[in-house]
């Protein structure tokens, strides 16, 4: 079953932020699709047994904080 995940990150504002954040959050295990909405500060994680924990780290490494 599909799941979807959102989070806010407030620290995102440009398009190297949404690609930073979407290759990170896209490596990780279980995610088939990620959409990042800059004018929002959103990220819309879709998948299968997501695993809240490896996203919001993934976030991390791609420099921003998950609200």
């Amino acid at each position: 079953m599909t799941e979807l995940l959102t989070y806010t990150v407030p620290g995102m504002s440009c398009g190297h932020c949404k690609a930073a954040v979407a290759e990170e959050v896209s490596a990780v295990s279980g995610v088939d699709s990620v959409v990042v909405d800059l004018d929002r500060k959103r990220v819309d994680v879709a998948g299968e047994s997501l695993d809240d924990r490896a996203i919001r780290a993934a976030i991390e490494r791609a420099g921003y904080e998950a609200a």
